[in-house]
């Protein structure tokens, strides 16, 4: 059942072979599958070149599950069909890698415990598109946007890599760490406790399980974001994780390797690379039951402070079910970048 009955536009699935995420620790395939939407016109008109827009999905997803029919709601596609067919938003077109890991998701960032996830966007991804596609090619045509996780990954992607990103959108993102993290440490550390502390124990049964509890997927995230944060460098299969198993006790030596990566500690280091976006959105519900919503106050607030320019949205919901902003950032970086 088609949501929009306009003219829209087409989505190509292509497999794209990474050399940099070959024999990574976890043993991740190196080929993953993208999918592409490019706007209605585009097939029609062999010289027109658009700006790109990528979308990094949440824990637990990936780029191809945002294609999914909904019966409630739009899927991305559906979205951009709308949004771009009746004019609300410029042409442009949308990427959507794969980026779901054996630990459940993904941070877009580089890790010797999952692979060099954001070079293999920046330095295999966006080259292969732009030579595929008719993109304007050069990183103020370019954005980067998600959700959660995804919303994360924008975020510090646009503080580390605005040679590549020249407009970022952070929905609900992880940021100010000791909120949106330490809450959720005792749950992992009664779960892990079943496995005499070892995450490689755990992870094991994970893989044999054919339903996850809510306290499955919580524990995993925390071992995806130790992965991510603080690899053991000399030994990568090994998960740190940032608390003692047995008594719960936080490891401040392991804490501190986190908070390196918290977008708050990470603004005041990257004011520079901040400013030359052209365009930086985020926004958070107010009620975000992994508390959120605080530390996106919190990076308004030091965005302020540091003269960064932004524009940062609040709305009436929790972290669930929010896809519906797309419809504030995605025209928005369309029309910056374009």
């Amino acid at each position: 059942m088609l949501k929009y009955e306009g003219v829209r536009g087409r989505v190509q699935i292509v497999d794209h072979t990474s050399e940099l995420l070959a024999n990574n620790a976890l043993g991740d395939p190196p080929v993953r599958r993208v999918a592409v939407w490019t706007p209605p016109g585009y097939e029609g008109n062999g010289e027109s070149r658009y700006p790109t827009i990528y979308y990094l999905a949440s824990f637990t997803s990936s780029g191809l599950k945002a294609l999914n029919w909904d019966g409630f709601s739009e899927n991305i596609v559906e979205r951009l069909d709308r949004l771009v067919g009746s004019g609300k938003m410029a042409p442009t077109i949308v990427v959507m890698p794969d980026g779901f890991t054996s630990l459940g998701g993904n941070q877009y960032i580089d890790s010797p415990a999952v692979g060099p996830w954001a070079s293999y966007l920046t330095k295999e991804l966006v080259p292969f598109v732009d030579k595929n596609w008719r993109t304007l090619d050069a990183c103020e045509h370019r954005g980067v946007f998600g959700y959660s996780s995804g919303g994360y990954g924008a975020l510090v992607h646009g503080m580390l890599h605005p040679d590549v990103w020249g407009g970022i959108a952070c929905h609900s993102g992880d940021m100010y760490f000791p909120y949106a993290c330490l809450p959720d440490f005792p749950m992992a550390i009664d779960t892990l406790r079943r496995f005499e502390g070892n995450p490689a124990a755990f992870l094991k049964k994970m893989r044999t399980k054919i339903k996850l509890r809510g306290s499955d997927i919580m524990t995993l995230m925390i071992l995806a974001l130790a992965a991510f944060y603080d690899p053991d460098l000399e030994n990568p299969d090994r998960i740190q994780l940032p608390f003692d198993a047995r008594t719960g006790e936080l490891i401040d030596e392991r804490w501190q390797q986190w908070l390196r990566w918290d977008p708050i500690k990470m603004a005041e280091e990257h004011v520079d690379n901040l400013k030359k976006l052209k365009c930086l959105f985020f926004d958070c519900g107010s009620r975000d039951q992994y508390r959120l919503h605080h530390g996106a106050r919190i990076l308004a607030q030091r965005f302020e402070d540091l003269g960064v320019p932004h524009r940062y949205e609040e709305f009436d919901d929790d972290h669930s079910s929010i896809q519906y902003r797309y419809d504030v950032s995605l025209p928005l970086l369309a029309d910056t970048l374009s």
